[in-house]
């Protein structure tokens, strides 16, 4: 492009930069300038479309239209009037968006009930689905062999609601894969943070929000979270984010626990402090890839005083807390687990009034929101089966007051109970 400078989010940019991909997918929050951008870039290769010959439809389409004024017509318009070159380039009237050569043309489309009418457009080059988390699975079924040019793309953008819904399933993956292993699309995940225009106007907004909404409607909004508050969760209700300074002469603790990483799961270790009925978060450390010579520095760097306490670790792994134990974790010890201790240990962590977890330990957090029972696919009932994912941090958790547990202590905890529980 020798016109001008195009600028986008830098996340966006590999995106945008491999020839190769007939699916481009961005997902994720409110502010996140990833609508902006697929709009813009729609301009863009519609101009490149039609200095390269070629004739056909720009196609903009959304689950529901039931007229232009629901459509991404306006967005597409202040994308090229925001670039010279393309505003020259473009016409646009009331009802239209084309290049003045009428080579390519916008069409905008509701998915629901036009279809049959989209199968029947002729030679579309480029199709954007924007607000595409509610697009049916028949749908795309139906969609996407309309768009069969030589070198056409899809372009999809979406704020995730649900994690099985048919487009979050098709294409809210990293990458995409033909039958042969090549990668055709792939997916990035886009929020506020990732947009470098983001205006001071919405950051009131998200400030407001934040302080106003609950957690989950708040992470929907603006961090493309999904909006998940079912009964599959694990721990529904139970934790809330908090910022607090434990205080050591009047609070049980510090609990550590270390569960070991293999290698696509991290190395994950949590502070923790019983104070009030309720267990509190205090620090969490955690690294995919942490190389076991590597973790006693790692952890003294999260966990403060960590040499001091006892730390309790998988049983699974005897040899590294050995290894570690010589690196200078003088007090770690493995855990007895046993038939039964991973359900046990839930139970107990559910037992407690409220589960706070500190801002700065966001995996612990993230966990505590993902970890779930599975569901029957057919009827969407919950089963008493744990999916077994989303739960180091949370192992972690349940290792650094299993001695608490296996004392059949309740919740009236005294400290003389506790200093003899983990008396070594």
């Amino acid at each position: 492009m020798t016109k001008a400078k195009i600028e986008l989010p830098p996340k966006l940019i590999p995106l945008f930069s491999d020839p190769n991909l007939r699916y481009l997918v961005a997902k994720g929050g409110r502010g996140s300038g990833k609508t902006r951008t697929f709009a813009l870039m729609t301009a863009v290769m519609g101009y490149m479309y039609a200095e390269a010959g070629r004739s056909g439809v720009i196609l903009s389409a959304r689950e529901h239209l039931n007229s232009l004024s629901d459509s991404s017509m306006e967005e597409i318009k202040q994308a090229i009037r925001s670039v010279p070159f393309l505003n020259d380039y473009y016409e646009m009237g009331e009802n239209y968006i084309r290049t003045k050569n009428r080579r390519v043309e916008y069409v905008f489309s509701g998915l629901r009930h036009n279809l049959d009418s989209i199968k029947s457009k002729a030679c579309i080059l480029l199709c954007w689905v924007d607000e595409a988390e509610t697009v049916s699975e028949m749908a795309w079924r139906k969609l996407l062999p309309t768009i069969r040019e030589e070198g056409s793309q899809v372009y999809i953008t979406y704020n995730p609601e649900r994690r099985d819904s048919a487009t979050n399933t098709r294409f809210g993956h990293p990458e995409m894969l033909d039958d042969d292993g090549n990668v055709i699309g792939r997916c990035v995940v886009m929020n506020y943070m990732d947009n470098p225009w983001f205006p001071h106007v919405l950051e009131l907004e998200r400030r407001r929000d934040q302080a106003n909404l609950d957690d989950v409607a708040y992470r929907w909004i603006w961090e493309g979270a999904y909006l998940e508050m079912s009964e599959a969760q694990i721990f529904k209700g139970k934790y809330e984010k908090k910022d607090f300074t434990p205080d050591p002469q009047k609070w049980h603790g510090p609990y550590i626990g270390l569960d070991f990483g293999f290698a696509q799961d991290p190395t994950a270790c949590v502070k923790v402090w019983i104070h009030d009925d309720c267990l509190w978060i205090e620090h969490e450390g955690g690294k995919v890839g942490l190389e076991l010579d590597d973790t006693v520095e790692f952890l003294e760097k999260k966990i403060p005083d960590i040499k001091k306490y006892a730390v309790y670790a998988d049983n699974s792994r005897p040899e590294s807390i050995s290894h570690l134990k010589k690196k200078g974790l003088r007090r770690i010890a493995p855990v007895e687990k046993g038939k039964g201790s991973v359900e046990d240990g839930i139970e107990f962590i559910k037992s407690f009034k409220k589960v706070y977890i500190h801002s700065r330990c966001k995996e612990t957090l993230k966990e505590f929101r993902d970890y779930s029972y599975k569901k029957d696919r057919l009827t969407d009932d919950v089963l008493p089966i744990i999916i077994d994912k989303d739960n180091h941090y949370i192992d972690a958790l349940r290792y650094a007051i299993e001695k608490v547990m296996k004392r059949g202590m309740g919740l009236n905890i005294n400290m003389a109970d506790i200093e003899s529980a983990f008396k070594r």
